[in-house]
């Protein structure tokens, strides 16, 4: 795909999440973690993330990227608000906190683009949204075990299981 297209679409995808992300939301809501898988098929499916020319190099830096877009995914999912309601659905909303997380979260893929660059590795779009699709897929997936764990400790004594 063209960087030209790529960008404002992954530009909008993001603005998309954090704009839902700052609504309170279920935490059992999927479809989210849909979105970050396909924009991971999409990243991997466009190619460019491993540059040929500097194979070792290029597939360092990728997983160093994956990494860093998961950890940077969980540290975002723990400033997010996760609390039970009166009938016991998990809930969620962003905080300010997530949004200073976001904007780190950004500009350290920014500067991973320009290393990978300043290293003579081939930029592409490609890696920018196997990055995005990490970080929004482990987000995701951190609220909904929050959000899973608030509801399985709520069990109120009184409840007969069975």
């Amino acid at each position: 795909m063209e960087p030209i297209l790529i960008t404002p679409l992954v530009l909008l995808a993001v603005v998309f999440v954090v704009y839902r992300q700052m609504k309170t939301r279920p935490t059992a809501k999927r479809g989210i973690l849909y979105t970050a898988a396909a924009m991971i098929v999409a990243g991997i499916a466009s190619g460019g993330a491993i540059d040929p020319r500097h194979l070792v190099l290029s597939i360092s830096l990728v997983l160093v990227e994956a990494a860093i877009a998961v950890a940077l995914g969980v540290w975002r999912a723990t400033t997010v608000r996760v609390w039970l309601d009166d009938s016991g659905v998990s809930w969620s909303k962003a905080t300010a906190w997530t949004m200073l997380v976001w904007l780190a979260s950004i500009a350290i893929r920014v500067g991973l683009y320009f290393a990978g660059g300043a290293l003579g590795l081939e930029l592409s779009t490609g890696g920018i949204l196997l990055f995005i699709g990490l970080t929004i897929g482990a987000q995701s997936y951190v609220i909904a075990q929050r959000g899973r764990a608030l509801s399985s400790t709520a069990r109120r004594p009184d409840t007969v299981v069975g």
